[in-house]
């Protein structure tokens, strides 16, 4: 086998559990931090599951205050970041807790980079600048799709582009990640329903892409099963702290899986929530049956381990066969968790085609398609979408 030299690298410190949230303060003694500031959205602030992280916080933090910053778009703006750093600055602290869905997390790692340049504009950020020493960050998601919590990048929407850029470094990574299935169980059916789905898709595109990473291919099938497993029970009850928990794991795995890289589905999403404002889960879950169909006549039997993680019988059907099966069951998953194909049902129109188009043709994750696709194939995917 001649393969290229690669690097294999797998994530942090991780708590997993119902209640583990109660560990937050001895785990940041550990760390040295004293101040912390704690990153999230408007909309988490008000949940029950911020009530949760004020209990472990405490009115102080070993005799010291706790900071918020709380500004965070649902599809996160450079401002963001230097709000965000300004706030730290301000409260003199020394270090993160990043806590939400995907975004706050994106966030509340990209901080780091501005406490230590507070100079930087993000479009010049530079993989190859020293990004050692970066403050010490804990994440904490209340959804369960992004795999945020364990990824080494932040994907930040930059006004000088006008397109979402993903910062990469392996410096970004939490120092310590908190699985905790009561932060989401509040989460309504809907957004239970879209990030669950994202992180099916993060597991599915990464066991797909070609680059070779066997121990992520192992993980990206676990976490097929697990989503296919426990997402309905999540959705039609959010009180299943089982199910809860196993979605958790489930999009932690995802986002370990896609270090291998993603395909051509997250390059269709991208520009719909930059132009649309989608919601990435959900501009995945619209995308993903329509992008599954072009790989699978392009490569027969691409899908056909991923239909038996599902548990279908696809064992000694034909590679067309397989990957018939597998993406009917996928549609009619999606569609059984209330996310209805059609772009048009969420405001997308023809008139936005070329731009998104250009948008994703300039997206990198299509070049690790299982498959190559060019700009009149990303056309046609968002026209059979719509």
């Amino acid at each position: 086998m001649n393969q290229p030299i690669t690097t294999f690298s797998f994530p942090t410190t991780t708590l997993f559990g119902a209640g583990s949230i109660a560990e937050l303060t001895a785990r940041l003694r550990q760390m040295n931090v004293n101040r912390p500031l704690v990153v999230t959205d408007p909309g988490v602030v008000k949940t029950e599951a911020f009530n949760l992280l004020k209990q472990a916080l405490g009115e102080k933090t070993q005799g010291h205050a706790w900071y918020l910053y709380s500004g965070v778009h649902p599809n996160p703006v450079e401002n963001d970041v230097v709000e965000g750093a300004a706030a730290y600055r301000d409260g003199r602290c020394d270090g993160v807790i990043a806590f939400g869905g995907g975004s706050a997390l994106d966030v509340g790692k990209a901080i780091r980079l501005l406490i230590k340049r507070p100079d930087l504009q993000l479009d010049k950020f530079n993989y190859q600048d020293d990004w050692s020493n970066l403050a010490p960050c804990v994440c904490i998601p209340t959804t369960a799709g992004t795999g945020s919590e364990v990824g080494r990048s932040s994907v930040i929407t930059l006004p000088a582009t006008k397109r979402k850029a993903v910062l990469f470094h392996p410096a970004l990574l939490a120092k310590l990640v908190i699985l905790d299935a009561e932060l989401t169980r509040g989460l309504p059916p809907r957004l239970t329903a879209a990030t669950g789905i994202d992180a099916l898709t993060h597991c599915i595109e990464s066991f797909t892409c070609p680059v070779f990473h066997p121990m992520c291919d192992g993980i990206a099938l676990e976490g097929i099963h697990l989503t296919v497993d426990a997402l309905p029970h999540a959705y039609h009850d959010g009180n299943d702290l089982d199910a809860r928990g196993k979605m958790l794991m489930a999009a932690a795995m995802g986002a370990v899986a896609f270090q291998k890289d993603l395909g051509t589905t997250h390059s269709l999403a991208h520009p719909l929530s930059t132009l649309c404002g989608l919601h990435h889960g959900t501009a995945n879950a619209l995308c993903l049956p329509f992008v599954m169909e072009l790989n699978a006549e392009r490569k027969p039997g691409l899908y056909r381990r991923v239909g038996l993680a599902c548990d279908l019988d696809v064992v000694k059907a034909t590679d067309a066969e397989a990957d018939l099966v597998t993406i009917n069951f996928i549609r009619q998953f999606i569609i059984d968790l209330g996310l209805h194909l059609g772009l048009r049902a969420y405001g997308v129109s023809e008139t936005l085609l070329e731009a998104l188009t250009e948008q994703a043709f300039q997206d990198p994750c299509h070049r690790t398609n299982p498959v190559p696709v060019t700009a009149a194939d990303l056309r046609a995917l968002y026209l059979a979408a719509l």
